[in-house]
């Protein structure tokens, strides 16, 4: 297996089976390790019933080369990666995120927590094809179930404030955050309603969470809540709902907390990263601001290297990845709940923070399955893409990609119109599903 866009990830016990984990471990340690004597390294995983074996094995493979291992249970993903930075410990996360129950993955952080790059990864996976004899030392396995310092880690956010007086539904996607994100969102002071929050191995991001918003909204509407936030299944992203249940995006989160860090005088130089994903919408929003825009390919890695390459301190991504450099190594679907709702209390209803934030163009995403992976997509296609892109003019934008994770073909289309948008991906999806279907 090959890392994608964020790990590696598979179907669970066919591509991504224990004895795959065992040796990715020691190929990690390997590679990642830089001291003579060993290291640490913190454990994590999400709710799916095959994580716990491929943690188990994923544990095995760091300790069978000496490395000690601490077993954090089921957590979050940024959880892992805090934990990584406080202990200067290496981090690994058993988790498919948003996929179905059947898939699993496994992400890899640097010691303190950091993501890796793409020759870091390449050389891990030359590690797993060549693995040598084992060494003299064992490390140890150990289960550290107390999660209080990444509480403390959130809660720090709010600078002693307080979130009482909101009425908050959380939908944890029945994953990593089910028992975590209501307990944090009510020691901050919020009224707290959950969905979703009752896993049983199988039912992860079923009909539920980030990508499947629907379910917080209607919850919201129900009970009369302020607002509404829906985590995916590792907890590394979040899609808000205002009190009408109309879906707030990654991209109005982000131009909302652009703008509340800036007038703190908070946002580095001025500049938010985001992805080509990001709606064009966005940067005209973020232009009238005065505010810059640095565009990077799909990925939070990819934004969290230009966010450290430029001394940024906000970036993220419409699917609800944010990065707030000042607090996390990684994107932290409750850091940015907690930020939202901050905002939130100290300023006006969601519904009146996102109209003033932005307008999104209206844009439409076709994700056509393929027989394998087409990286070259848009290369391939050049020139369908370009007679589309003539077509919409200044007013429109497409983005034909490879999904990082999945065999799938994206293709996203912007338009001044919804009907132009929607004619213009069904012909390049027509296009594609001729020549790669």
């Amino acid at each position: 297996m090959k890392f994608g866009t964020d790990g590696v990830r598979g179907v669970a016990n066919t591509d991504l089976s224990g004895e795959f984990a065992l040796r990715l471990g020691r190929a990690a340690a390997r590679v990642l390790v830089d001291q003579p004597h060993g290291s640490s390294v913190v454990i994590g995983g999400d709710t799916r019933e095959s994580t716990s074996m491929l943690m188990a094995a994923l544990a095995a493979g760091f300790a069978s080369e000496g490395v000690d291992v601490a077993r954090l249970g089921v957590v979050p993903t940024p959880t892992v990666a805090y934990e990584a930075q406080r202990r200067g410990a290496m981090g690994a996360v058993v988790s498919a995120s948003h996929n179905p129950y059947r898939d699993n993955g496994i992400k890899l952080f640097a010691l303190g927590g950091t993501k890796l790059s793409d020759d870091v990864e390449q050389r891990i996976e030359n590690e797993v094809a060549s693995l040598g004899p084992l060494g003299d030392r064992v490390g140890s396995i150990e289960f550290d179930p107390d999660h209080s310092a990444y509480v403390d880690h959130l809660l720090r956010l709010l600078a002693g404030r307080s979130l009482a007086g909101l009425h908050v539904v959380v939908d944890t996607a029945h994953g990593a955050a089910s028992e975590l994100a209501p307990s944090v969102l009510r020691a901050a002071g919020a009224q707290v309603t959950t969905v979703a929050d009752q896993p049983d191995g199988r039912n992860i991001n079923d009909r539920c969470g980030a990508t499947c918003p629907e379910t917080v909204a209607a919850e919201v509407v129900r009970v009369g809540a302020d607002i509404g936030i829906a985590l995916d299944g590792d907890a590394d992203r979040l899609i808000a709902v205002d009190h009408t249940g109309t879906i707030v995006d990654g991209d109005h989160i982000i131009a909302i907390c652009a703008a509340d860090l800036r007038s703190r005088g908070e946002l580095r130089h001025d500049t938010v990263v985001v992805t080509v994903m990001t709606n064009l919408g966005f940067r005209l929003a973020m232009q009238a601001e005065g505010i810059e825009v640095v565009e990077t390919a799909v990925g939070d890695r990819y934004v969290l290297e230009a966010i450290n390459a430029g001394g940024y301190s906000l970036g993220g991504e419409q699917s609800g990845h944010v990065i707030f450099s000042d607090h996390a190594t990684t994107g932290d679907g409750l850091l940015t709940g907690i930020a939202l709702l901050d905002i939130v209390a100290r300023t006006a209803p969601l519904a009146e923070l996102a109209r003033r934030a932005m307008t999104s163009l209206p844009q439409v995403l076709y994700n056509l399955v393929v027989a394998q992976r087409v990286p070259d997509v848009a290369d391939r296609l050049a020139d369908e893409i370009q007679a589309v892109e003539q077509r919409l003019g200044k007013t429109g934008r497409v983005l034909v990609r490879a999904s990082g994770t999945e065999p799938l073909i994206r293709v996203m289309v912007e338009a001044s119109s919804a009907d132009e948008a929607e004619s213009a991906a069904a012909e390049l999806i027509r296009v594609a599903e001729r020549r790669f279907a």
